[in-house]
Formats: structure tokens, C-alpha cells, sequence
């Protein structure tokens, strides 16, 4: 490896997530999410059942997982130790480096359980499985009170693997059951200095960046250095979780041969309003090859209509004929989408 492929954990570089302990309540989990930077939080989920059994051996945490197993098959991502736990993409980015299947969720299990004994296991990865489909019974055991808030549950099961960084929008908060990780975080604003990859074909649905984090090419990816001087890292293990805020980068690394994550993604607007990622995608498709000038007319515009938009921009059109420009309702919502499908069939 040569000096300007130092691994990220070996570099030095990024501050530790603030932390706080003893967060369960509803009410905190709320005044936890107005944060806008993440926040570990220690032993946040370490009376769970599931870390119980994870901290007494691995095979204890097989046998209480197998105890909610209900016949389900489960989307299984495969790859040779040479791989080193890494997801990415194949050498010309026309598929993955990983192959994928389906298998019993025991199944699955208990190769976990077999390989991840190993040196330099192979990479064997459940991702991103809703709890209730894969394993019913296992949320109301091992669970968050959210108060209101209905979040997507999510439980994660793996040998060693390195996840790229991404975003997503959805607000986060993960906790470890099993094994540990470590996560290398970065502000929103730190896109272009992380070298996002395609759109149509990501890991898993977002773009991710292209530095690998265990050898980052300097000389390809000269602005990764900028994005390290506000990179921010945890490290956590079983019973811990960690707060992720919407849009952050996230690269996320599981470091024991077997590895549970359990997550939770909800948003604090209403559901009838819509992704902004369709939005951009529109956008690419309808302003990003526009000259340049008719460009920085739309970007005003926007910043009128969508950015900057407050109710002084639009005092002076009467309250009852502004319509879409009033804040939208899911009745509104419903008419824009219709005009929207009648305009993308023309």
C-alpha cells in the first residue's frame, strides 16, 4: 500500500460522535432526533433479549434468533474472502462484486455461525430485512419506544463486511445486537468530496461513494482529503446505537465474524408529501442539460418557490387562490400527483 492509501481507521483523521447514555424514553427520542449531527448512545438497547444472548456466545445468538424463524426465505449477498466484507461493484460497473440469492433464513444462520469463525471469512450478508417479515415476534421482545412515530424496522445479519458510504433520507437511529461496528460519518454538504457513484445501479437503492475507505486512492479522489477534516467516527458495540440524521454519509463496517444491526427509519413530515430524491431525478432529466443560462433562471426560481420560500413571497396573492402555494395538504398532494402523471405520460 503506498502513502496515499492509508486506511481511513489507521489515519487519524475525524473526530469521535458526541455521546450520551440512558436516552429511552419517547419524549428524549424526540428531542434526540431535532439534532442536526449524529449522537452515539451507549447501552441504549443493552437490556435487549438479543444482546443478552449475543454477549454469552455467537451460538447463543443463533439459537434465540432460530426461536423467531418462521420458514422465511431471505435475500443473501455472497462473495469470496478476497473480497474482505467489501460491497461495491465489479471491476467494469456492470454489476456487483457480490452474487445474490435467496436462502432459508436457518440456513443462512448457521453459515453466519460456521464462517464467521474464520480468519478471513467469506462475505455472507442479510440486508436491510424488515423484522416483522424475516423474523415475527422479534420487535415486540427487543424494542424502541417511538411514541407516535411508526418507524421501518430493520434487522441486519452478517459476517465481516465493509457497507460504502451513502445517505439516506429517512432519520436513523441503529443499534448494535451482535458484534461490533464502526461508523465514519460526514456532513451533507460533503458530496462532491466524496465521489458518489451511479444512480440506476447502487448495492442497495442509494449511490455510494467510490473511495474505498481501507485504501483510498488520493491521486484519483484528491478531495476525499477535504471531506476527512470533518469526518466523524464511532465505534460500537453490542447494546449500543448510534442517531443518524437525514442525509448524512455513512460508511459502516461490521468487524466481529458475526454481526446483528437492528435500525429504525422514519421521517418527521407527513408520508403524502413525497420523496425529494423524485425530484432530483426529474430534475436531471428535465434542467441539468439546459444552457447554462436557462439554468441560473430556473435556480431563482427555485429559490422563490421552493428554497426560500416563506409567507411574505406570496402576502400578496389572496389566501384562497394560491393553491399549490399554499403549505400541501394530502388532498393537494393527490391533485399534484395527478397532474404530474398526466404531464410524464405526454
Amino acid at each position: 500500500m503506498d502513502a496515499n492509501r492509508k486506511p481511513v481507521a489507521e489515519s487519524g483523521s475525524g473526530r469521535r460522535v458526541a455521546e450520551c447514555v440512558g436516552v429511552y424514553s419517547s419524549g428524549a427520542i424526540e428531542t434526540l432526533c431535532s439534532s442536526a449531527e449524529p449522537v452515539v448512545l451507549r447501552d441504549f438497547v443493552s437490556h435487549w433479549p438479543v444482546v443478552g444472548a449475543a454477549k454469552a456466545s455467537d451460538r447463543e445468538l443463533v439459537d434465540y434468533l432460530m426461536q423467531f424463524d418462521k420458514g422465511a426465505t431471505v435475500p443473501v449477498s455472497i462473495g469470496p474472502p478476497s473480497l474482505n466484507g467489501r460491497m461495491f461493484y465489479n471491476d467494469d460497473f456492470t454489476g456487483l462484486n457480490a452474487d445474490r440469492g435467496n436462502a432459508r433464513f436457518s440456513t443462512f444462520l448457521e453459515r453466519v455461525l460456521r464462517h464467521g469463525q474464520e480468519s478471513h471469512p467469506p462475505l455472507i450478508y442479510m440486508a436491510s430485512m424488515d423484522i416483522n417479515a424475516c423474523v415475527p415476534g422479534f420487535g415486540e421482545r427487543n424494542s424502541i419506544d417511538f411514541g407516535a412515530a411508526d418507524p421501518l424496522a430493520s434487522i441486519w445479519i452478517g459476517t465481516r463486511t465493509r457497507i460504502a458510504a451513502h445517505n439516506d433520507l429517512p432519520l436513523n437511529i441503529a443499534c448494535v445486537a451482535a458484534g461490533r461496528r464502526r461508523f465514519t460519518l460526514f456532513p451533507p454538504d460533503q458530496t462532491q468530496n466524496l465521489y458518489p457513484g451511479p444512480f440506476e445501479l447502487t448495492p442497495a437503492g442509494r449511490p455510494i461513494s467510490l473511495v474505498d475507505f481501507h485504501a483510498p486512492d488520493l491521486e484519483r479522489f484528491p478531495r476525499f482529503e477535504d471531506a476527512l477534516q470533518v469526518a466523524q467516527i464511532a465505534e460500537l458495540g453490542p447494546g449500543d446505537a448510534i442517531f443518524i440524521p437525514s442525509m448524512w454519509w455513512h460508511h459502516v463496517e461490521a468487524t466481529e465474524g458475526v454481526n446483528v444491526l437492528v435500525n429504525y427509519w422514519w421521517r418527521k413530515v407527513p408520508g403524502h408529501l413525497g420523496t425529494p430524491q423524485d425530484v432530483l431525478n426529474h430534475a436531471m432529466l428535465t434542467l441539468r442539460d439546459l444552457p447554462m443560462e436557462e439554468r441560473r433562471i430556473w435556480k431563482d426560481i427555485f429559490e422563490h418557490y421552493v428554497f426560500g420560500a416563506s409567507e411574505a413571497s406570496f402576502s400578496h396573492i389572496p389566501f384562497h387562490a394560491r393553491g399549490i402555494l399554499n403549505p400541501i395538504d394530502e388532498a393537494m398532494a393527490k391533485r399534484v400527483r395527478g397532474f404530474l402523471r398526466d404531464r410524464l405520460d405526454r
